[in-house]
């Protein structure tokens, strides 16, 4: 057996040796993250449960912005176009984790994030991160996915790095044989900051409009309308900055328009909590910890600022990375605004905010 087939092969006993560690008899004995730690040291791709992909590829598409394209172990369980996956690293000893879109086109044997530098993950998958590295991906996730059956007019619209999980789906639709249904609109500040240029240029049948903020002003609802006059006959998937989200949605509900508007945010909540005149209490039961809060800021925000490292994700409400019970407290969700004070229920750090004294199970 060749080292590089013993991935492949040695993960088909993952399933019965992951069902013989569950056994109580055996679970006394061995524990599970020993094996794991063993497979690890055996080869990086090994494991009973975890997605690991290992880079073969990088590529530059502009100043700020790369692909990673990686081949994933069997633990992989496949995607549809649109979705994201959680990507876990490790930043100088601590573990973080973030939400990337694929771009890949499902079916392939190899997966692709596309990554623009903006953040402590981003900027240490463009400067460590190299071909023969191996990652951690969670589950593929996400809502932001085209029917088994196509409508007749498709509008795609994205800007800045929401292009990336559009374009997993125009590359479905050119897999389906389907871009001649399609109307792609993109706006990005220039042209050296168009992500996929060269291949988006080359794509047969696509009707594609490039909006250049930067000589043509931000992309709104009335620059849509002079470039795609029947925008509002066509089903629209949109994914940019909040923004662009937003007039959007506002100028759909105002119009009337009842062609479908699907939507994909990478954005944080809008709602704020206001400042609490006192302090509140928040008490994580499992590690018997607490810190105090004045509730202004996220649970997240706060119990990473009084030093504490809650697992987390994509710090926007989607992945539900930080989910965790509230056992008891007020909360106000920072994107609904609403009070919750019922005991034992599941809240998310990252769009909670305290408004009374809390106990999570954390």
């Amino acid at each position: 057996m060749s080292h590089a087939d013993l991935p492949t092969r040695a993960e088909r006993l993952a399933r019965p040796l992951r069902a013989a560690l569950q056994h109580p008899w055996v679970a006394a004995i061995v524990r599970e993250s020993a094996v794991e730690d063993s497979l690890q040291a055996l080869h990086p791709l090994l494991s009973l449960h975890q997605v690991k992909a290992r880079v073969v590829k990088c590529i530059a598409e502009t100043a700020d912005t790369r692909t990673l394209v990686l081949r994933p172990n069997a633990m992989w369980r496949g995607a549809r176009a649109g979705q994201f996956v959680g990507l876990t690293v490790e930043i100088n000893g601590r573990r973080h984790e973030r939400m990337y879109s694929l771009t890949s086109r499902p079916g392939s044997r190899l997966l692709a994030i596309t990554v623009k530098r903006q953040g402590l993950v981003s900027t240490h998958l463009h400067e460590q991160v190299r071909v023969g590295d191996v990652l951690t991906l969670g589950p593929a996730m996400g809502g932001f996915v085209l029917p088994a059956v196509l409508p007749d007019k498709i509008l795609l619209l994205s800007a800045g790095s929401g292009i990336t999980p559009v374009m997993a789906l125009l590359r479905e639709l050119q897999a389906r044989g389907q871009t001649r249904r399609v109307v792609f609109v993109h706006g990005c500040r220039s042209p050296a900051e168009q992500i996929f240029a060269a291949e988006l240029a080359a794509m047969p049948g696509l009707r594609l409009i490039q909006h250049f903020s930067a000589s043509a002003g931000h992309l709104t609802p009335a620059a849509l309308q002079a470039q795609v006059p029947d925008f509002a006959e066509r089903a629209t998937w949109v994914c940019g900055p909040a923004g662009l989200m937003d007039a959007m949605h506002a100028h759909w509900q105002a119009t009337g328009i009842t062609a479908p508007l699907h939507s994909e945010r990478f954005a944080a909540a809008p709602l704020a909590a206001e400042p609490l005149t006192a302090p509140v209490h928040i008490t994580l039961l499992r590690s018997a910890t607490s810190f105090a809060s004045l509730g202004a800021a996220p649970l997240l925000n706060q119990a990473e600022a009084a030093g504490l490292a809650p697992k987390h994700g994509c710090r926007i409400g989607i992945c539900r990375s930080c989910q965790c019970v509230k056992r008891s407290g007020t909360v106000q969700h920072l994107h609904t605004g609403e009070l919750s004070s019922a005991p034992n229920e599941l809240i998310r750090l990252c769009v909670s905010a305290a408004r009374s004294d809390l106990e999570l199970d954390l």
